[in-house]
């Protein structure tokens, strides 16, 4: 039994997602969680860039205050890469459970939501502390 039902499938390149050149809908888990992934990992290294070149201006005098943006840009990086494949992959789950097609905008706009919902929360954390 052929799963794939002739149909290659194949991930569109980093470059064509982030440029939102695709303008076919995704239909397949795979495809979905793909872009929603790359959409919260790539927005969230965007903002973790510009925390750590602010921190760096601010810190940089500090012996040890120097070494801040090292720690936030591994954060950066490891933050999308444990909960953001954790949820990108409930979202496309749920897309694909009610057999809804995503756009690729859309996929966007949830990935990138995935990174302001985080900045929200850790903002708010810090405000309570």
């Amino acid at each position: 039994m052929n799963l794939n039902s002739g149909k290659k499938s194949q991930l569109d390149p980093i470059f064509d997602v982030l440029g939102l050149t695709s303008t076919d809908p995704l239909t397949t888990f795979i495809e979905m969680w793909y872009q929603i992934f790359l959409w919260a990992l790539f927005s969230s290294v965007v903002v973790h860039i510009i925390a750590a070149f602010i921190s760096f201006g601010t810190l940089r005098k500090h012996h040890f205050g120097k070494f801040c943006p090292i720690f936030i840009l591994c954060m950066g990086i490891l933050t999308p890469m444990t909960s953001g494949v954790v949820s990108s992959a409930i979202i496309a789950s749920v897309y694909k459970a009610s057999m809804i097609k995503m756009a690729p905008l859309y996929a966007m706009f949830w990935g990138v939501g995935q990174t302001l919902l985080s900045a929200a929360v850790g903002f708010t954390l810090i405000i309570i502390l």
